[in-house]
């Protein structure tokens, strides 16, 4: 890991490119690999472009989509009292996107007068500029270091601060993980911090079906145009020629596995060009693709996973449903 202090010649807007330690299949490998073959899947990362972050937006706004306003509460209720605990020098955190619930712990910082840096992640480049923006003008005392990469492809090269730094993962990421990779991926994290450094956590609970099915398949069918538009990333970036109007969004909740499964489902017997890949695809009638799974934690879960790599739980706040959990843990 690289000390901060030697970006200092970086303004607050300008982005730090954090190398990979590791390399990762770029789209076209990525489809080669995944839906070419049965059963066919893909990654939940090309959900992402600029209209697919619009959508997303506003599925969090759905009355049925409680992860990120159960989540944004739990942070306004406890913000004070974890800076208060971990006195971070900086705050890094993995996937960021626009920092819109991170302002909670912002918010705590000014009202007991800690100062600190704020290090955002993400693999976009346009939503870390456009965040440090406005947090420079919201927050003038805090010190801004947009750091540009993919947190799948390692995190060996962060750059680090002097003194403790506060790591978050929120919004459920984690979930996105199949267990093993969950697994691996909180292992590595601790490997790259430090004695005295804590983790923050936002984690997704297990809970009744109804309420998972309802957050995944909200009644004005956002997620439904979100999954979908995943087709139209691949049909501009590919030149591939998906029909969207013969594929439907599926979300329902494996219950032997504890986690949503979200699917484009084939409306009838087709069959799809990828240019890009010089290939066809044939589909079946009701053949699907995987293209994202939500993992779904019980309290014990949680606790086996951050405590398998290590990890002190210092804190374990949880709404009052106990359908969200904030983790407070240390190295």
């Amino acid at each position: 890991m690289q000390s901060l202090s030697e970006y200092a010649e970086y303004s607050e807007t300008s982005c730090i490119n954090v190398m990979p330690t590791r390399l990762i299949p770029d789209m076209l490998d990525d489809v080669r690999e995944s839906l070419l073959n049965r059963p066919r899947t893909l990654s939940p990362k090309y959900f992402y472009d600029e209209r697919g972050s619009e959508l997303f937006d506003q599925i969090c706004s759905t009355p049925e989509y409680y992860p990120t306003r159960t989540e944004n509460t739990l942070l306004s209720q406890y913000a004070v009292d974890i800076i208060k605990k971990t006195k971070p020098e900086q705050i890094l955190e993995l996937g960021s996107g626009y920092s819109v619930k991170t302002r909670r712990l912002f918010d705590a910082c000014q009202h007991i007068s800690h100062n600190c840096t704020y290090a955002p992640f993400d693999v976009c480049e346009e939503a870390l500029v456009e965040s440090a923006k406005k947090l420079s003008k919201e927050y003038q005392w805090l010190n801004l270091k947009p750091l540009l990469g993919d947190y799948n492809a390692g995190l060996g090269n962060l750059p680090v601060a002097n003194g403790s730094h506060l790591y978050l993962f929120l919004g459920s990421t984690i979930g996105n993980f199949e267990l093993h990779e969950a697994n691996d991926f909180i292992e590595e994290l601790y490997k790259v911090m430090r004695k005295g450094d804590n983790l923050l956590i936002g984690v997704d609970r297990v809970k009744e079906s109804e309420v998972l099915h309802a957050a995944y398949n909200d009644a004005q069918g956002i997620t439904a145009e979100f999954n979908l538009n995943v087709l139209r990333v691949l049909n501009r970036e590919l030149n591939a020629n998906f029909n969207i109007e013969e594929f439907s969004h599926s979300a329902t909740f494996n219950t032997h596995k504890e986690r949503i499964e979200m699917r484009l489902v084939s409306k009838s017997d087709q069959e799809v060009i990828i240019n890009d890949l010089d290939r066809s695809i044939r589909f079946n009638q009701d053949e699907e693709i995987l293209t994202e799974i939500s993992q779904k934690y019980t309290y014990k879960g949680i606790e086996e996973m951050l405590s398998a790599a290590n990890f002190s739980i210092t804190e374990h706040f949880e709404d009052e449903n106990a359908y969200f959990s904030l983790v407070l843990a240390s190295k």
